[in-house]
């Protein structure tokens, strides 16, 4: 691969503008959709058009082995950079993003006709188009992450967009609480390869060759990748949160949860497998769950009895095949991953909306009250078959050079291949039944009495999948314009070299070829006996109980529980406790550091004072004394102020004024701030503690007190740095024009704290103002007892 020069000028602003279009049309949707109604689903999809048009003129340059750069710096300070790399990886992703994104909005016009939130729902999935785009773009580690964690975002709001109902708002929260999960372990994993390696791009990774791989960190930082890409493409056992997301309206399941978003981890692992990859880790860790999702992925979805749900897990399925190819490595595997990558897009982003068409005109996704529909929507079961015979792996499709190439990729004779090799045809042949079970037995057969005048929907309902089963059929037919311009490119970034794919159509005598057909044989068994088979499965599951979903409902309340306890435990609501709990911190934080650095000051020569100051010293001793024989509370504060009041006459004798009368209006709004607050609460007038319980706080003020002094003179017996000082002495007129310092420092310099002291007081006086105002409860009480019954 050659890196062409960056893009500047006008490429650069077309390219930022292409990414930013989704946006744009979120932005607008709400009112587009109030003046158009369901009609705005056109112009609306002129933005993801016109995205799709920019990365399609740049095929041809890509297809070439090019890579192309284009942004600008973000956070230049920090070297974060909002940059975008274009080469066959991204570029096909942002194909099938952008595509099969113009066919959902589109579809969603149709679908949603006459929802009232329909504006809403184009703003939520045009952002996630933008949030995906960015994402298989992103070239910046920072902003790659940026545009991750905005895909959850999204996600969780189109999920839970029917937030009336308990289910979709379980969905949206089990989802971005996984991918959110992994994605805080991504973004760990990505400031690792940043900080501690200095790669801040992906073009930095991918340029730096084995230095991920020889680095000391390289353990865990493949560990917090495929965190972030196992949780994102819902690998075993963070897959539940993606059937549970079939909660949203089909249009979302058919994009986020098909074609787009579950593909972001198998991305991030394309995108990292030339730095990461051929390791043991790599190639043991991917492989086994990859396989282990295939199968149990596959099982599912043959268990289910909506058509939706069936389809979720065969994409989880999928999801773990596409893993467990990478994970093995190999150029045929990786271009096994790819072919399948594709094809899988194409067809279950149309069986999606299939299953969106056959609720819309039947009223129903139940498997078993299905049948007969073919006579009445015959343009949605044409659609249908060209789906499911690609994803069954049918030739001419692109389903089939696929599976042929997946089979090409495990033909070898050691036990870890022939694991692998039987995981892949259980899931190939189950994922064929599932696929005809959706696509076939709706059509076929009798009507059930129960469903009443099906039809065909609008033109926009049907194009979608009509069109993505025509792709797969196209792509297969003229492969090599599909391998030149698609899959081969795609495959030579994700593996770091050039890679030519040649497979085609025509069926060749081979092993690969001999298993194809037994997967066949083997899923046209599956789907005869799929009714007896869903049923013993769904017996077994009851009998199992327990599993990751019910897992993750266990999980967030014992999170909650444990948040509970901990917040009860902390905020006991007793006032002593909270006081006693901050006075032992700050005593520690005075007297730690000074004795583990063996940093107590020396003890002071006694100065000698003048009278005035020994009639100050004297104030503050019998303010600390009338504190203490006070018998009432009020007497207490009132004297407590005798200190404050003590320090601002120092102040004022050694020529300090302003700080006097700071000092001076501070003190006096403490104590009456005390004196309204002690008026205000339900306190008998004196302290009648026995000894055993005062004392300890005794000794705390005690130690308290002599912590602060302590460390005043450990700060007064260091040598003295006039360098600030001589800063504002020399600066405070030349800059701020003013000649009293302390107002300059207080005003300009230091211009935000002062605000923040200001709003400080504000606050402070807004407490007073709401304790002043506070009514007499009954029977003359000051503060109404919590505990008494309200008749």
């Amino acid at each position: 691969m050659e890196y062409a020069p960056p893009m500047t000028g006008i490429e650069a602003t077309t390219g930022l503008f292409a990414l930013a279009l989704p946006f744009i049309a979120a932005a607008l949707a709400p009112m587009l959709t109030r003046l158009l109604k369901q009609h705005a689903c056109w112009p609306l999809a002129l933005a993801p058009a016109l995205a799709f048009l920019f990365f399609l003129q740049a095929l041809p340059a890509v297809a070439e082995g090019n890579v192309l750069l284009f942004g600008f710096d973000w956070i230049p300070s920090f070297d974060v950079r909002f940059s975008f790399r274009l080469d066959g990886l991204s570029s096909t992703f942002a194909l099938l993003i952008t595509g099969i994104g113009t066919l959902i909005v589109l579809y969603s016009g149709g679908y949603l006709a006459g929802h009232q939130d329909q504006g809403r729902f184009f703003s939520f999935i045009l952002m996630f188009m933008g949030a995906m785009l960015g994402l298989v773009v992103a070239d910046d580690l920072i902003t790659l992450f940026v545009y991750w964690e905005l895909t959850s975002i999204t996600s969780f709001l189109l999920i839970g967009f029917d937030h009336h109902r308990e289910a979709a708002r379980r969905g949206a929260i089990q989802a971005l609480v996984i991918t959110g999960g992994g994605g805080l372990a991504l973004l760990a994993g990505l400031i690792v390869i940043r900080e501690l390696l200095g790669l801040s791009s992906m073009s930095d990774v991918l340029a730096a060759g084995d230095a991920l791989r020889d680095s000391a960190f390289y353990v865990p930082i493949l560990l917090l990748v495929l965190a972030g890409a196992f949780t994102k493409s819902a690998q075993m056992p963070f897959h539940v949160w993606l059937p549970n997301a079939m909660e949203a309206p089909t249009p979302v399941s058919a994009y986020l949860h098909s074609a787009t978003m579950v593909k972001a981890g198998v991305y991030l692992l394309l995108r990292f497998h030339p730095a990461l990859g051929d390791t043991t880790l790599w190639t043991t860790i991917l492989p086994l769950f990859g396989s282990v999702t295939l199968v149990v992925g596959a099982l599912l979805a043959i268990r289910a009895s909506d058509i939706k749900i069936t389809l979720a897990y065969t994409t989880v399925a999928s999801l773990g095949l596409l893993v467990m190819l990478i994970g093995v490595g190999t150029e045929a595997a990786i271009t096994a991953a790819v072919l399948y990558l594709i094809a899988h897009s194409l067809f279950k982003g149309g069986l999606f909306m299939v299953a969106g068409s056959i609720d819309h005109g039947a009223h129903t996704r139940q498997i078993d009250h299905l049948g007969g529909l073919g006579r009445a929507m015959p343009i949605t079961f044409t659609a249908a078959m060209l789906c499911a015979l690609s994803m069954g792996g049918i030739t001419p499709f692109v389903g089939f050079l696929a599976k042929e190439e997946i089979y090409y990729a495990l033909e070898h004779g050691d036990a870890y291949h022939i694991a692998l090799m039987v995981a892949a045809i259980a899931g190939n042949a189950l994922m064929f039944a599932a696929a005809f079970v959706v696509a076939l037995k709706p059509f076929v057969g009798r009507m059930p009495e129960t469903i009443h005048h099906p039809h065909e929907g609008a033109p926009t309902i049907w194009l979608g999948p009509l069109t993505l089963g025509v792709l797969g059929l196209l792509g297969a037919l003229f492969y090599g314009a599909y391998h030149a311009y698609f899959s081969g490119p795609m495959a030579s970034a994700a593996m770091g070299e050039p890679v030519a794919i040649e497979i085609g159509w025509v069926p060749h005598l081979n092993l690969a070829f001999m298993l194809s057909l037994l997967t066949i044989a083997f899923g046209i068994i599956l789907y005869v006996f799929a009714a007896r088979l869903r049923s013993g499965l769904a017996d077994l599951l009851a009998a199992i109980g327990w599993g990751p979903d019910q897992g993750f409902d266990q999980a967030m309340r014992g999170l909650l529980r444990g948040a509970f306890a901990i917040t009860n435990f902390l905020q006991s609501g007793r006032l002593d406790i909270y006081m006693t709990v901050t006075v032992i911190l700050i005593i520690a934080a005075l007297f730690g550091p000074m004795a583990y650095m063996d940093a107590f000051p020396a003890m002071p020569e006694f100065p000698s004072l003048a009278f005035y100051e020994w009639t100050v010293l004297g104030l503050v001793v019998l303010g600390i004394f009338a504190v203490v024989i006070a018998n009432n509370r009020l007497t207490a504060i009132v004297s407590l102020g005798i200190q404050g009041f003590a320090v601002a006459l120092i102040f004022m004798l050694l020529g300090a004024p302003d700080l006097s009368f700071t000092q001076f209006m501070v003190e006096t709004l403490s104590v009456v701030i005390l004196a309204l607050v002690m008026t205000r609460l339900r306190l008998s007038a004196a302290d009648h503690r026995p000894l055993r319980e005062s004392l300890p706080d005794a000794v705390l003020a005690i130690a308290g007190g002599a912590g602060f002094g302590l460390f005043l003179l450990a700060v007064t017996q260091r040598p003295f740095d006039a360098s600030l000082s001589d800063f504002f002495e020399s600066y405070s007129y030349t800059i701020a024009h003013g000649r009293n310092i302390v107002n300059v420092i207080l005003v300009d310099f230091r211009g935000i704290d002062t605000m923040g002291e200001i709003a400080v007081v504000m606050t402070a006086g807004l407490a007073i103002l709401a304790l002043i105002r506070v009514r007499v409860g009954r029977k003359g009480e000051r503060y109404p007892d919590p505990t008494e019954q309200t008749p």
